[in-house]
């Protein structure tokens, strides 16, 4: 009996995991040049990168099928570059996200419509995990996965696979000056849900003014664990809610909500999404020692 041959195995659980996510992959036409890829989020809702929506109205998403269905714009998160359609009725099939998060080194496939004529597919490697990171868009992306998978003309907005068929990411090249990135499935299927409640992504604003500084081995320890950095407050503004819920300046910011906060970028990560307009605590070395004051996030105008 002939063994098995092991690269026609992989060939095939290919093959398969992009007919599973293709089934999941829709063509966007929202711009005047080439349409874009979308994944199918909900039977009624299409997950998208936001760069290649450009208009809000007269926008079709095609399915698998060849068929055709008028879309309207759900919600947008231009600095995270994701963007949230509706269809008029349920139409797809869903797209499964992985129930892991990506590692380095792990094959993926990156998957896109661009055209009638069907899916494709380029096959890479995760090459790399970052954030957060500033984007070109004037957001703050929490996270975010590299692949030296080719993202072909119109990928942006189609998914990111593993060898299942399992989404790990939603591919864009709108986020650092034409870099490919992709927005790993977690966050991007927590901004679709924040978009699909609110229409847009609720940021928050506590109202101080702060530089990083490090922690000592002492302060580590009073902490319970290792942090290298933390946010001294060198001002409080009036009437804010850092004010109002007690904190100071000297006070040095450590965690917030429970995640530890080491940089600026981190807080303004820390201050987005559900945690606007509640009491949230905020774990802070006041005098060396450690102290939890709860804050009420206030609304960025």
């Amino acid at each position: 009996m002939m063994e098995q041959n092991p690269l026609n195995a992989l060939s095939e659980a290919m093959v398969a995991a992009v007919e599973t996510a293709g089934a999941a992959t829709l063509l966007v036409n929202a711009r005047r040049r080439l349409p874009a890829s979308g994944i199918a989020y909900a039977p009624d809702l299409v997950l998208t990168a936001d760069h290649v929506v450009e208009r809000d109205d007269e926008i079709t998403v095609m399915l698998p099928d060849g068929s055709e269905k008028a879309a309207g714009v759900a919600g947008r998160d231009p600095g995270n570059d994701l963007a949230l359609l509706r269809l008029g009725s349920p139409a797809a099939s869903v797209a499964m996200p992985a129930p892991q998060d990506a590692r380095v080194g792990q094959l993926v496939l990156a998957l896109g419509r661009p055209s009638a004529e069907g899916i494709q597919a380029s096959l890479g490697v995760i090459s790399a995990i970052g954030g957060p990171v500033r984007t070109g868009r004037g957001g703050l992306l929490e996270r975010y996965l590299r692949t030296d998978a080719i993202p072909y003309p119109g990928f942006s907005g189609g998914p990111l696979v593993d060898t299942a068929g399992r989404i790990v990411g939603l591919n864009t090249s709108g986020l650092a000056r034409g870099a490919s990135l992709a927005i790993p499935v977690s966050l991007a299927w927590q901004i679709a849900q924040a978009l699909e409640k609110h229409g847009h992504i609720q940021r928050g604003f506590l109202g101080v003014r702060s530089q990083p500084v490090p922690i000592s081995p002492a302060q580590q320890s009073a902490l319970g664990r290792q942090q290298a950095s933390g946010l001294l407050l060198v001002g409080v503004e009036s009437g804010s809610p850092a004010e109002g819920g007690g904190l100071l300046v000297g006070d040095i910011i450590v965690a917030i909500a429970g995640q530890p906060v080491a940089d600026p970028d981190e807080l303004l990560a820390s201050l987005t999404g559900e945690v606007v307009g509640k009491a949230t605590p905020i774990q802070v070395l006041r005098g060396g020692s450690p102290a939890t004051i709860t804050v009420t996030i206030g609304a960025r105008r």
